[in-house]
């Protein structure tokens, strides 16, 4: 269901999706209840907020248009949507794409087609899961100015927005809040007396303040449920120990979203670290997937690929290592493939590095796809049957084993092409000198015979 709210200073829309204002203050969540009121009280994004900043002068002349906020949960996303509507004293209507199916929102259009005097701004939490039907209903309005949208989003919007909405919009980035940032407003809450924790009188240093911050992992909503439980069970008038810190801290979950931009962004975090060569690096974000609950065999894939992508020839064992890595995941499972992982982990991160071998391939699909096709060279094609014979075929071909080296003289292409260059790590250094002395057989057998 849609929640509509008239912005004022003393009627803030969005208590949240749902909430009816029958709810006792007091028996709101703290998270709610500490929902900064305008700007000012908002928590960290300097960057985005400052006073040189593009939105605040959007908010302050009411020029805004249509906005996209993206970021982790808990950095503020839908509260700067809805401080932006109650300081614009805009019409606000919120709905959660989650709940709100295509009637709704085509009657909430509508209504705000019948009243095109009243600021009506459509506030959509995770808009990314309306689907393309519904995004693009919303296109019309927005366009024509009939609702300021203000959708908020855990995803990427270049993947989730469909293309025309996302141009007609104004697309923020919010970065996760930090640590300090977190701890000083959960001090503001512990001592606020009318909206927050301060009536019970429970105290906490600011190490746990800060300990609270850090498991949060820069998620302000989940640091204020934190504080609040701790409080809760904490004895009157008394104070919030380290140990009942310690003892939440083993039940807490990590952020990481494993079907979003976490799972990419640390998945590449993790073949950087390995193809970089900082072994340390490489297991942190290993096991930050791991223990977010990654898919194993998504982790030994990757390195699959890297094995060869990045290190190739260099060490050859390497693609070895990661594809027993991978057959450990699917034979044993977890959690006991996590050493496989983190051997094949270590292996590569420590290996030479070499992309020789990715060079080649784009070197040899360039050659396919952007050069006349070579043809077979009448010496090198198949003679398994008569007629083939009797065409010619593979009849001048030289049995590379009946050669030193295995080096016959003979050309394996109509027109040469040169696609490999060793790199000067790891083994292939050797495999340079092996190449140059073939290069040298070649050359000698073909002076010996005559040909050019």
């Amino acid at each position: 269901m849609a929640e509509r709210r008239q912005g004022s200073d003393d009627a803030l829309p969005g208590l949240g999706q749902g909430v009816p204002d029958a709810i006792p203050e007091r028996r709101r969540p703290l998270a709610s209840r500490m929902r900064p009121r305008n700007l000012s009280e908002v928590v960290g994004h300097a960057a985005l907020l400052g006073p040189e900043a593009l939105l605040p002068r959007l908010i302050k002349a009411d020029t805004f248009g249509s906005l996209l906020f993206y970021g982790p949960p808990g950095c503020g996303k839908t509260t700067l949507a809805e401080v932006i509507a109650a300081e614009t004293q805009s019409f606000v209507v919120r709905v959660n794409a989650v709940l709100s199916g295509t009637p709704e929102l085509r009657e909430i259009l509508a209504d705000a087609r019948r009243q095109p005097s009243r600021k009506t701004v459509l506030v959509v939490d995770e808009i990314h899961r309306f689907n393309k039907a519904q995004q693009d209903l919303l296109l019309p309005d927005v366009e024509a100015g009939v609702v300021r949208l203000i959708g908020c989003t855990t995803h990427n919007p270049g993947l989730y927005v469909v293309p025309a909405l996302l141009s007609r919009s104004h697309l923020f980035r919010l970065d996760p809040l930090t640590p300090p940032e977190i701890a000083a407003f959960l001090d503001t809450a512990l001592a606020d007396k009318d909206r927050g924790l301060g009536a019970l009188g429970v105290k906490a240093s600011e190490k746990v303040l800060q300990q609270v911050a850090e498991m949060a992992s820069g998620d302000l909503r989940r640091a204020l449920n934190c504080l609040e439980t701790l409080v809760l069970s904490a004895p009157a008038l008394g104070s919030v120990t380290d140990e009942a810190v310690a003892s939440f801290a083993r039940e807490r979950r990590i952020r990481y979203d494993d079907g979003g931009d976490d799972h990419y962004d640390t998945a590449s975090a993790f073949i950087k670290s390995v193809r970089g060569g900082d072994p340390d690096a490489a297991l942190y974000w290993l096991f930050l997937m791991l223990e977010g609950g990654e898919e194993p065999r998504f982790i030994a894939r990757r390195l699959v690929i890297c094995a060869s992508e990045d290190i190739g020839l260099a060490d050859s064992r390497a693609l070895g290592v990661a594809t027993a890595a991978f057959q450990a995941c699917e034979m044993v499972g977890m959690p006991e493939c996590e050493y496989a992982l983190a051997h094949a982990t270590l292996f590569l991160a420590l290996s030479p590095k070499s992309n020789s071998t990715t060079s080649a391939i784009s070197a040899a699909k360039d050659a396919v796809r952007n050069m006349p096709r070579q043809e077979v060279p009448l010496h090198l094609k198949d003679a398994h049957n008569s007629v083939n014979k009797s065409l010619g075929n593979g009849g001048a071909y030289r049995y590379s084993h009946d050669y030193p080296e295995a080096i016959s003289g003979q050309d394996y292409l109509s027109r040469p092409l040169s696609l490999y260059h060793p790199g000067d790590a790891g083994a292939e250094p050797q495999i340079a000198e092996r190449l140059a002395r073939w290069r040298e057989l070649k050359a000698g057998l073909k002076k010996k015979d005559g040909r050019p």
